[in-house]
């Protein structure tokens, strides 16, 4: 298998519901986590680009499921934040059953990147979409956003403890620090992104 540049990834599609993908091919990597998580930041430092994934100026208000190629039947998937307090109810249960939707049909998903502030991690709706992921059967990779705003001690410690709690749910996973500011895990991050491809593609 060739190496996969991902800087040459590119904007497919935008949806609002999953009868509107249309795509029932190829391998999908879904990024998914909490609206302050860092999910856009995330894909804008995988793939070298600014502005590839754009957050909205308020938090919550992205209500899509957007879709990025990085090369023909590889795909990146950026779905709806979720859990932004300020938003309405019927808002929150809208994004919570189209991220529940997609994660239970999607033949082409084949891995879950999940983002978890380390400041925060593993709240409440992180371990239903846990739940749902062993459930069908989809691997993840953990990554615990925004390092660089704790110490290398205090890094470690959560670390720590997050793996721990994690074998509670899943026999198999990988968790890796990561930093968009600091560039910290976007090579960790490839190599996954490239493992899983390589095995499903």
């Amino acid at each position: 298998m060739n190496i996969i540049n991902y800087n040459k990834t590119c904007f497919l599609k935008s949806v609002s519901q999953i009868s509107d993908i249309n795509i029932e091919y190829g391998v999908e990597i879904a990024f998914i986590g909490y609206s302050n998580s860092g999910k856009s930041s995330a894909i804008n430092s995988l793939t070298n680009q600014k502005k590839l994934a754009r957050s909205s100026k308020t938090p919550g208000r992205t209500q899509l499921i957007n879709f990025f190629e990085v090369v023909n039947n590889f795909r990146i998937v950026d779905l709806p934040g979720y859990g932004y307090a300020k938003c309405p109810i019927s808002i929150k249960l809208k994004w919570e059953k189209l991220i529940d939707s997609y994660l239970k049909k999607r033949k082409p998903l084949k891995g879950l990147v999940f983002l978890m502030d380390i400041r925060n991690p593993l709240k409440f709706y992180d371990k239903h979409i846990i739940n749902i992921a062993l459930e069908k059967n989809i691997p993840i990779l953990i990554l615990l956003t925004k390092c660089d705003k704790l110490t290398s001690s205090q890094q470690k410690i959560q670390f720590q403890i997050v793996h721990k709690k994690l074998k509670f749910f899943l026999k198999e996973f990988h968790i890796q620090l990561f930093s968009s500011f600091k560039k910290i895990g976007i090579k960790k991050l490839q190599s996954q992104l490239n493992i899983w491809y390589k095995e499903y593609g």
